[in-house]
């Protein structure tokens, strides 16, 4: 065995099954965990996805919410073990495939009409 083969085969292991299909401009809940002391505990991150990256094992999404005023965004693996579980709230319609032009839009300019034609 090559030693390509062995590393996708690795990967093939760590791969998750039950995540949804996203697309950008969904409103996703993730399910993160957190470690505190020896407990862990899951904490939700909601907002808009504004960009997707790679795929495979490497696949991340970058999402987007506005929490106190101020913008946060935040990467995510999906692949990887400290998240627990994706749920779209509500899909977007958008028209191209990085959102990034919402960084510079406040308040109801941020909107993104809803998707109906895909399934949740």
């Amino acid at each position: 065995m090559s030693a390509q083969e062995i590393i996708r085969s690795i990967e093939e292991e760590q791969l998750k099954s039950d995540l949804p299909i996203i697309y950008v401009g969904d409103t996703v809940k993730v399910g993160v965990k957190i470690q505190e002391g020896q407990k862990f505990r899951v904490q939700p991150y909601e907002g808009v996805v504004i960009a997707k990256r790679n795929g495979g094992i490497n696949e991340t999404i970058t999402v987007r919410r506005v929490f106190q005023g101020i913008g946060v965004e935040r990467v995510f693996l999906l692949h990887s073990p400290r998240i627990d579980n994706i749920k779209i709230i509500r899909r977007g319609k958008v028209r191209r495939a990085k959102l990034y032009y919402l960084r510079q839009r406040v308040g109801k300019a941020t909107r993104i009409k809803q998707r109906f034609d895909r399934s949740l």
